[in-house]
């Protein structure tokens, strides 16, 4: 079976590398890493950061757009993953070019968190909606479905509380890398006497880590993200995936993110975003609490990043973590690769 993908993230990927484990004689099509075939484009190319950078490759994506509708004339069936800005235009073109080719959405747009108009024309462009939320399939009306979620799949370890280490985690953009870094080596040499790890991604080579990072001698360098949180006693982590991450594993943390002012402000203001970390986001949808706080903009400096790893109750955030594990209850991937074979 021939399957047309467009998964641009590389948390997408890690998603889709679970699904296949579960798949016999699939072969991918389209946007996807490199490592899980030949892809059209591999994600590496579509990166962007923000809406500055998502302005000026526009005219790009539309031309990518229109190769994947060609190149989907092959295929038995389409696989969409997050990257809505993308993926929900791409949906309309395949669903106009191909009405009777079915369209699978895993990894649903954030529609509870801003414009939820967005749900119709998943419902009108899409045949089958996969949330990995439990709360976000009530925002559609048909179609939608709590499949799980993928990460109950990935992440084989749990917090050791017997350590002495703080891992950082400074995000795996360039940019975020950059806002976050120094106040993160600022705060190392506060906690001179505990073991620091700094996990970076595992995609990224020795040049690229030389470039991106500069003196890091300070710390130990990881690129097991699920073992290196495991083994932390506290974490420090940039806004994204890595929180939920460190959330399921267990090991406490506080979030700190720095964006492009032009990029907070329409966040904040304009879209009305008003939490950023997923784990609270879960956890204020299903029984109003919160499991960590969010340091953001000017907020992230070296005396409140250490006020949080000095006052964070650990007892109460595993009790947290503990209700968000519950309440997401199982993993998704087998789901998915039963409702992609079927």
């Amino acid at each position: 079976m021939k399957v047309l993908v467009s998964a641009l993230e590389p948390s997408s990927n890690l998603h889709l590398k679970e699904v296949l484990k579960h798949t016999q004689d699939v072969e991918l099509m389209g946007i996807f890493d490199k490592s899980l075939g030949n892809p059209l484009y591999d994600i590496s190319e579509m990166a962007i950061m923000g809406v500055v950078d998502a302005i000026k490759k526009l005219r790009w994506f539309f031309k990518v757009a229109d190769e994947m509708v060609e190149l989907a004339k092959d295929a038995d069936k389409v696989l969409l993953m997050d990257s809505s800005g993308f993926n929900l235009p791409l949906a309309k073109k395949l669903k106009t070019a191909y009405p009777d080719k079915e369209i699978i959405y895993y990894i649903l747009p954030q529609i509870w968190a801003s414009r939820p108009k967005r749900a119709k024309k998943l419902e009108q462009y899409c045949d089958k909606l996969l949330g990995i939320l439990p709360f976000e399939v009530d925002f559609y009306q048909s179609k939608a479905q709590y499949i799980g979620h993928p990460l109950l799949d990935e992440i084989k370890v749990s917090h050791s509380s017997e350590t002495d280490t703080i891992a950082f985690m400074p995000g795996s953009r360039k940019s975020e890398i950059s806002r976050l870094l120094p106040v993160f080596k600022e705060v190392r040499k506060k906690l001179s006497d505990k073991k620091a790890i700094l996990i970076i991604p595992s995609s990224f080579s020795e040049e690229k880590i030389t470039t991106l990072y500069g003196d890091i001698s300070e710390f130990e360098i990881s690129k097991d993200t699920h073992t290196a949180l495991a083994q932390s006693e506290f974490a420090f982590i940039c806004s994204g995936t890595a929180t939920l991450e460190a959330a399921l594993i267990g090991t406490p943390f506080t979030l700190s993110y720095i964006a492009k002012k032009v990029d907070f402000f329409i966040g904040t203001k304009l879209l009305g975003i008003k939490q950023v970390g997923l784990a609270n986001i879960i956890l204020t949808n299903y029984n109003n609490t919160t499991l960590h706080n969010e340091l953001l903009q000017e907020d992230v400096i070296v005396d409140n990043l250490l006020k949080e790893y000095y006052e964070t109750d650990r007892k109460i955030f595993a009790q947290k973590a503990k209700e968000l594990r519950e309440y997401l209850g199982h993993g998704s991937s087998e789901n998915v690769a039963k409702i992609l074979m079927k």
